[in-house]
């Protein structure tokens, strides 16, 4: 299907009416899985011309997606990744995680950003950057867009990994979200030490519903995110 390269028209709004210089992208991936961290990447790319086919990494296939990464990775002009593990979001909530991921890859950069676009309609992140949420922000802002690819790339191969330990589950094929052969390996074996312990998922699950692990403040945009086993 056809789709609108990125531009740079949100960097250089930001540039002019904020008198910014350096602004980051960030997306996330993860947020909606059974298992493995959520990572977010934030970078930095200046105005340049982005590599040809840059878009949101869900657009590309698996083999595009990772020779864009490669790509990325000596163009963009600075970029990191950061993550909150399973333990994190089970102990502080997925908005929580969130922000812990965002500010970890903002810490990484070589140089702290001026402002920050993040792709949706929720500033998970908040001071003390100055940020612009975009909605589809990974399709349409060449920063957000490469952030996308590189984080995406990134949590699949480390999916892939763990999926060599736990066969079972299919993490090199799902990357840790719901699927019918996750399904079926989480009814049999129980969630593995990467998985999120407060996720709906468990109430499904009547052999391993006591591992379950409740947070005493429930945030209701997390919940809703949240897939159990009628997805």
């Amino acid at each position: 299907m056809p789709y609108e390269p990125p531009t740079h028209s949100v960097e250089r709004s930001l540039r002019a009416t904020l008198g910014v210089r350096i602004v980051a992208g960030i997306d996330e991936v993860g947020r909606g899985a059974w298992a493995g961290p959520v990572t977010a990447c934030a970078a930095v790319t200046g105005l340049r011309r982005p590599p040809e086919g840059l878009t949101d990494s869900k657009l590309l296939t698996v083999k595009r997606r990772t020779a864009m990464a490669g790509q990325l990775a000596g163009w963009v002009t600075d970029h990191a990744l950061g993550h909150a593990s399973p333990e994190e979001i089970d102990e502080l909530g997925m908005t929580a995680a969130l922000r812990l991921a965002a500010v970890r890859a903002l810490e990484g950069l070589s140089v702290a950003p001026d402002a920050v676009i993040l792709d949706g309609k929720h500033n998970y992140l908040g001071g003390p950057w100055q940020v612009r949420t975009v909605i589809k922000g990974d399709q349409s802002c060449v920063s957000v867009a490469a952030a996308s690819v590189i984080a995406k790339v990134w949590r699949d191969a480390r999916m892939a990994e763990l999926g060599a330990q736990y066969a079972a589950f299919g993490f090199a094929e799902n990357a840790g979200y719901p699927s019918p052969v996750h399904r079926a390996a989480l009814e049999e074996w129980g969630p593995t030490p990467y998985h999120r312990l407060s996720w709906a998922y468990l109430d499904s699950l009547p052999r391993w519903r006591h591992l379950k692990k409740v947070r005493q403040i429930i945030d209701e945009a997390d919940e809703s995110e949240q897939l159990g086993f009628d997805f």
